[in-house]
């Protein structure tokens, strides 16, 4: 029987009503009581390594994730992560940056109810996602929810109430959990790890390795949404605080040319700061060099294209690779930034 080491961070699965609102309460021993089927497929321990409501998740609770999941690597087959939906695919996406190669699997999920509730879903989703962890197919970050398994680089919460919360953008499920069987899609294994996983073969010149570990990432990276008549005074008050900034731009990629935005953001650039070119649509990615509006942010040094990714991936992305690419003065490499950024 495989052996499993559930890792509880909070969030609504762990809430319960005590008067000012739900608020985490449960432990994780006492949510895996909830759920005996558990012992018939796997043997599972539990650490807690934090009780927090999913809103006050940072990128230092995911390095205590991945510590976790990295000191307790060689006496466990899989990891199951429990965590609040709100922020749960920026941590996924944090952790498929933190843990690359072929590691063995950590499935990340939690509920829309909480687990004390008649009506939860919790019970479901933590029997999936313990059955997920325990297949031999597979391996890396993912996210089961709602019957779907889904890339931790992939993932997005999409609705609120609903148990189908997570969508999977711009790339397949990577399967199904149904009857207590899951299911892979064509192609799956492949995807499994994420895009991270090409990272880790550049890196070694070869074939992934099992699992390597990483435990820096830079936090000073914000996301900017552009809406109309936005004034550029917005973009230089995030420079101090700012090592990088995401930009969610319109459409493909258009970016306003009134009242200096263009030349505010490419000041950016300028001063040695990064910024990550993305769109607000959810699907088919950003094309920079379609429309004037953009074209200024096309193959200029120290901007990033971010593709089809997800916004959650490419914060965590950056946070990753801006740290990597720091020297012991926390001066940043722009040519291997630029590099890693691109392999991942």
């Amino acid at each position: 029987m495989k052996r499993v080491l559930v890792i509880a961070t909070g969030g609504t699965i762990a809430s319960a009503e005590e008067g000012s609102g739900l608020a985490p309460a449960l432990t994780g021993e006492q949510l895996v009581a909830f759920v005996p089927e558990v012992a018939q497929v796997c043997h599972v321990e539990v650490s807690q390594v934090m009780n927090v409501d999913s809103t006050n998740m940072r990128p230092e609770g995911w390095l205590s994730i991945a510590g976790e999941v990295r000191r307790s690597y060689d006496d466990f087959d899989g990891f199951v992560v429990l965590h609040g939906t709100d922020t749960l695919a920026y941590t996924a996406a944090g952790l498929s940056y933190l843990v690359q190669g072929r590691p063995k699997p950590i499935v990340l999920t939690g509920s829309q109810l909480p687990m004390g509730d008649p009506e939860t879903d919790g019970k479901r989703n933590l029997l999936d996602a313990v059955r997920v962890a325990c297949d031999d197919a597979a391996a890396g970050v993912m996210v089961a929810f709602g019957g779907k398994v889904i890339s931790g680089t992939a993932a997005r919460k999409v609705r609120t109430r609903s148990f189908e919360a997570f969508d999977s953008l711009n790339a397949l499920d990577l399967g199904r959990v149904r009857n207590g069987l899951v299911t892979w899609a064509d192609g799956a294994c492949e995807q499994m790890c994420g895009a991270a996983r090409a990272c880790v073969a550049e890196e070694v010149g070869g074939a992934p390795s099992s699992a390597r570990f990483y435990d820096e990432l830079n936090p000073r990276v914000a996301v900017l949404k552009l809406t109309p008549g936005m004034d550029a005074l917005v973009v230089d008050a995030l420079r101090p605080a700012c090592d990088a900034l995401v930009v969610e731009a319109f459409g493909l990629g258009g970016i306003p040319e009134y009242d200096g935005i263009t030349e505010t953001l490419l000041a950016w650039v300028d001063a040695g700061k990064t910024l990550v070119m993305t769109t607000q649509c959810p699907y088919e990615g950003a094309d920079l060099s379609v429309y004037e509006v953009g074209r200024a942010f096309c193959d200029r040094p120290g901007v990033l294209m971010g593709g089809s990714a997800t916004t959650e991936a490419l914060l965590a992305k950056t946070m990753w690779a801006l740290a990597q690419a720091a020297d012991p003065d926390g001066v940043v490499d722009s040519e291997k930034l630029a590099e890693l950024f691109a392999s991942c």
